[in-house]
C-alpha cells in the first residue's frame, strides 16, 4: 500500500535495527484518512471471508481495526491488557509477551461478543514475533469461533512473526512489508 509506505518513509524513525518508530500516524497520533484507507485496504482484501467480528488488542491495533470494522460493516472487538472492574463475567484470555515493552501480558475480551461459530478477522499493527496475534488466535479457538484471517498494517518481515503464524493455516496480508531497519534505513520487501 503505497500510502502507507509513504508516511513510513517520511515520518518513521529507525530506532534500531529491531524497532520501528511510527508514532507520528500509527499508534500515539493518528492520521485519520491513513487509516480510512487502511481499513478499505483490509476490507477488500478479505470481502471474500465471510467476516462476522473484527479483532484486535488494545492500544495500537484500534484505529486500524475499527476502520476495517467499519468497511465491513461488522463490530470490532479488542483484547485488553489490564482488566477493569468492567471487564467481568466468563473471559477468553491469552498470554502474550510483547518485545517492545519487554512485558509479559494477559490479553481478555468478554465471552459474550464472540461466539462460536462466528468468522473473525485480526488486525494489528505490527508483526515482529507474531506473539499478539498468536494470544489473540487462541481467543479464537477458545470461542469456538474460525479465524477468517490476519491482516498487518507494518509487517518485519526479517523477524519470525510471519512463520509462528503461517502454522495457523490462515490467509496473512500484510499491507507494508519492512526487509530491513539497518544502517536506520527502512528498506521494504515489495
Amino acid at each position: 500500500m503505497e500510502q502507507l509506505k509513504q508516511q513510513i518513509r517520511q515520518h518513521g524513525i529507525v530506532l534500531s535495527e529491531q524497532v520501528l518508530k511510527v508514532d507520528a500516524f500509527l499508534n500515539h497520533q493518528i492520521d485519520p484518512l491513513l487509516m480510512q484507507q487502511i481499513g478499505a485496504e483490509f476490507a477488500r482484501r478479505f470481502r471474500d471471508q465471510g467476516i462476522d467480528k473484527v479483532l484486535t488488542v488494545e492500544a495500537s491495533g484500534i484505529a486500524p481495526a475499527l476502520m476495517t470494522a467499519l468497511a465491513l460493516g461488522v463490530p470490532m472487538i479488542f483484547a485488553r491488557k489490564q482488566q477493569s472492574l468492567t471487564l467481568s463475567g466468563k473471559l477468553l484470555s491469552a498470554r502474550v509477551y510483547s518485545f517492545t515493552k519487554q512485558v509479559e501480558s494477559t490479553i481478555a475480551i468478554s465471552a459474550q461478543h464472540l461466539a462460536a461459530g462466528e468468522r473473525v478477522l485480526i488486525v494489528d499493527d505490527f508483526l515482529a514475533h507474531g506473539q499478539a496475534a498468536l494470544g489473540l488466535a487462541a481467543i479464537v479457538r477458545q470461542a469456538g469461533a474460525s479465524l477468517a484471517g490476519i491482516g498487518i498494517v507494518i509487517e518485519k518481515a526479517f523477524q519470525p512473526g510471519r512463520a509462528q503464524l503461517e502454522k495457523l493455516g490462515c490467509r496473512i496480508e500484510s499491507l507494508a512489508r519492512i526487509d530491513s531497519l539497518a544502517g536506520g534505513r527502512v528498506s521494504f520487501v515489495d
